[in-house]
């Protein structure tokens, strides 16, 4: 009788439900992966490869003569590379102002500056190591200018950066007396025209630079607070971040590019002038933007700001062997990071979502 009291009074169990087979799941979240936010760098940068193949098409499409040429499409594809090499470094330096939070419109005065001052004949007496010294010192000294007037003057870095770009470009004038200066540097001048291996010295400096910055963005406690400063300054200055002195270091990295860009630019041209490297910041923002980059900061990748920067001297060299003119490839040029922005805004996750319930 009490065996039977007590078994009514317990309550009934449910039976055991057995788990999902586990390879199921795995090949669930495998393509829930890609679809999901962690894949979308890589879902860019396939994008952008096939932008690239798409320019690479239209190029075969306008001129097959050229394109039928295996020697011609070899040496085409190192002249791309090389007019990338510049304005690809300086796009690593403004990429890492930019996911953290800033803005750097004075790049190419910088690279003015820096220039004229390494080619002064007083600067090219103390041969290649001292005008190489000399470019890197004064791109890293203008950057921290600039970060020490956004960070401690609290300026906006559109406005500091602005007025920075009139001065710098101000100050080479004033150093060049409004001149070219002619470099008398062979070693210098022998950069542009140096191949290893077939490749270009240039390509080799550009790589060399994109992997720092990868590596410095990705496996550094460096690049993780440059992340945590742009995503949050608050939240990051809580958890022991020094959020000036950092801000005050990116400036600096990206002038220390800009010195490295000077040097490029200057080997090319065999001399430097206040106007060269014209308008710079705008390709450089436009590029970091199309790789994927944040205008908000907080996130951004330094092989999709290459590819950017690919993208943009493939249209360049596409307009040039087609004798299309200048304005032309300028509105393309900013179709394009409308385009981006617009990607940004509008990711393709909500608008399939915007579809779905649509449909529903």
């Amino acid at each position: 009788m009490t065996d039977q009291t007590t078994k009514a009074s317990l309550p009934a169990q449910s039976p055991p439900v057995e788990p999902p087979p586990p390879a199921t799941g795995q090949a669930r979240s495998r393509g829930n992966w890609f679809k999901g936010d962690g894949a979308e760098p890589l879902r860019r940068n396939l994008g952008l490869i096939g932008v690239l193949v798409i320019l690479v098409i239209i190029g075969a499409v306008t001129r097959p003569e050229l394109y039928g040429d295996a020697t011609w499409v070899k040496n085409n594809t190192f002249t791309i590379l090389q007019q990338a090499s510049a304005i690809g470094v300086v796009t690593v330096g403004m990429t890492f102002v930019i996911i953290g939070g800033g803005i750097d419109l004075s790049v190419g005065a910088i690279i003015a500056v820096a220039g004229v001052w390494s080619t002064t004949l007083a600067t090219q007496s103390y041969g290649t190591l001292g005008m190489i010294f000399t470019a890197l010192v004064v791109g890293v000294s203008v950057g921290l200018i600039n970060g020490v007037l956004i960070s401690y003057g609290r300026l906006v870095p559109f406005i500091a950066t602005l007025a920075m770009m009139v001065a710098a470009r101000g100050v080479a004038a004033q150093i060049s007396g409004k001149q070219t200066q002619v470099s008398a540097n062979t070693t210098i001048n022998d950069i542009a025209s140096t191949r290893w291996l077939g490749i270009p010295l240039l390509v080799y400096i550009l790589a060399l630079v994109v992997a720092a910055g990868w590596v410095l963005l990705n496996r550094t406690t460096f690049g993780r607070r440059t992340v945590a400063v742009g995503g949050n300054p608050e939240a990051a200055r809580l958890a022991g971040i020094n959020v000036k002195f950092h801000t005050v270091l990116l400036y600096a990295l990206s002038g220390l590019c800009c010195g490295i860009a000077a040097i490029m630019l200057t080997s090319q041209a065999t001399s430097a002038q206040a106007a060269m490297a014209n308008l710079y910041e705008l390709d450089a923002i436009a590029a970091a933007i199309i790789g994927g980059t944040l205008l908000s900061g907080g996130r951004g990748t330094i092989i999709g700001a290459l590819f950017g920067v690919l993208v943009f001297s493939t249209i360049t060299n596409l307009f040039a062997i087609n004798n299309l003119s200048t304005e032309a490839q300028n509105m393309v040029k900013g179709a394009i990071i409308v385009a981006a922005v617009l990607v940004q805004q509008f990711r393709y996750k909500s608008l399939t979502q915007l579809l779905g319930r649509t449909k529903s």
